[in-house]
């Protein structure tokens, strides 16, 4: 079998640092919604791992957090122009 070397590998990826592990982060806190808009797109929605290089444990509590900042009102569910 030849292998075609034009074809592009699919482990090319970069891989992306977590940014929270690199600025010394314990715990993710809900209430600092300035860092928790960072990892929301325009429409509202919480921004994959893949695309913001979080850790499994740190897109947890990203997870968790956002969703607790919307419930206390500190963060929108969706954004202005969609309402």
């Amino acid at each position: 079998m030849i292998k075609n070397p034009s074809h592009p590998k699919k482990n090319n990826l970069k891989t992306r640092d977590c940014k929270f592990t690199k600025a010394g982060f314990e715990y993710i806190d809900y209430k600092d919604a300035d860092t928790l808009k960072r990892f929301i797109n325009d429409q509202g929605k919480i921004l994959p791992r893949r695309v913001t290089g979080n850790s499994a444990n740190f897109q947890r509590q990203l997870s968790k957090a956002v969703r607790r900042a919307r419930f206390m009102g500190l963060i929108p569910y969706v954004a202005e122009n969609i309402r």
